[in-house]
């Protein structure tokens, strides 16, 4: 395996989709989100990515079967007609910098092929708070950072977002008609199950779960 490449398991037909991705990163936030999101809204997984770029090692199941590490796509119809979705999730973030951007251009161009407009990006915010835990967003359009604040979450401003996530925003914004958002929830190191309890699909593409 020479470059990052997408395999698509089977075609699907999407209509209007918003492609939100997490992955392991601080606190385990945005991979836990977007698996939840997957069970409770029973997505189906329809392609693959693979990548030099991830750790060198290989997973092995519990009957001693064996795959690379990789990430997954998801995709959910939406009844109502107005946004289907898809999520991006998988094992690992890629090692390097140069990694990372190389997966970033490969959802990118995936999303692009599948005429996706909009991308959410879920994420851990390292922030010491005795208080409820917030959930902080930053967009690169202002009405998508408007409709986030609209629906009870924070503006993050003066911060540097890192990982895999990061890249997928920040190109979105050289994207013609596309949007991204990204949405972080104040975390500590260790994986906490709640920090996926706000309900960030009620808010950005009115889905409930």
């Amino acid at each position: 395996m020479k470059e990052t490449f997408v395999k698509e398991i089977v075609p699907v037909d999407l209509n209007n989709p918003v492609l939100v991705e997490g992955l392991p990163g601080l606190g385990l936030v945005g991979k836990i989100a977007v698996r939840y999101l997957i069970r409770q809204l029973k997505a189906e997984k329809f392609a693959g990515l693979y990548s030099p770029h991830f750790p060198y090692f290989v997973l092995v199941g519990k009957k001693g079967s064996v795959r690379f590490l990789s990430g997954a796509f998801y995709y959910w119809k939406d009844k109502n007609g107005r946004n289907d979705l898809v999520f991006f999730t998988g094992d690992s973030q890629a090692q390097t910098i140069e990694g990372q951007y190389e997966i970033s251009d490969g959802l990118l161009g995936f999303a692009e092929k599948h005429t996706v407009r909009m991308i959410v990006t879920i994420g851990g915010y390292r922030i010491e708070t005795k208080d409820k835990p917030k959930v902080f967003a930053a967009a690169t359009n202002k009405q998508l950072l408007e409709k986030a604040l609209q629906g009870g979450h924070y503006q993050s401003s003066g911060k540097s977002y890192r990982g895999y996530s990061r890249p997928s925003v920040g190109h979105g914004a050289f994207q013609e008609d596309r949007g991204s958002l990204s949405v972080r929830r104040d975390q500590r190191i260790l994986a906490r199950p709640g920090g996926c309890q706000k309900r960030i699909g009620d808010t950005v593409f009115d889905v409930r779960v």
